[in-house]
């Protein structure tokens, strides 16, 4: 199977160190992660190597979604195998501090569970379409956050 991608891009206010207590903080995943409804369960020490994540979405949404961390480095990103009701793959969290600036990057490469002769098609037309939307959806919510955070310090 190929892998398909989609992919956003931010530029927040730094440092990174506290771009990451955001991205990481479980408790404000709802205020910025498109579609999160709650978590399941938390298994390990988020958000390093080995920990799983399994979060339900909202009603309508992806249902219940499983991440695990395959890779961290601390001030530049992570590294998550996922997996829901129709996809499974690899997103990447990466993060580039530029003087006060950080570029934050998501990028899921996933493949489609149920596949057939129109997969290409329809993924084309209307599946990365519509994850592309929503990480860039993530992303401008992550950045008012972020940008309120920043003025509060």
């Amino acid at each position: 199977m190929v892998a398909m991608k989609a992919r956003a891009v931010t530029v927040v206010p730094g440092p990174a160190a506290d771009v990451e207590a955001l991205l990481y903080d479980a408790q404000r995943w709802a205020s910025w992660v498109d579609g999160f409804g709650r978590v399941v369960t938390l298994v390990g020490a988020w958000p390093d190597r080995g920990a799983v994540l399994t979060w339900e979405s909202r009603p309508g949404g992806r249902g219940l979604v499983r991440e695990r961390v395959t890779s961290r480095t601390a001030g530049e990103g992570q590294v998550l195998e996922v997996e829901d009701e129709r996809l499974e793959g690899t997103q990447s969290i990466a993060l580039v501090e530029a003087g006060d600036r950080v570029q934050v990057t998501l990028e899921l490469d996933y493949r489609l569970k149920e596949r057939n002769a129109l997969t290409p098609v329809v993924d084309a037309l209307f599946v990365r379409r519509a994850l592309n939307a929503s990480l860039q959806r993530s992303l401008a919510r992550f950045s008012r956050e972020r940008a309120a955070d920043a003025e509060l310090h």
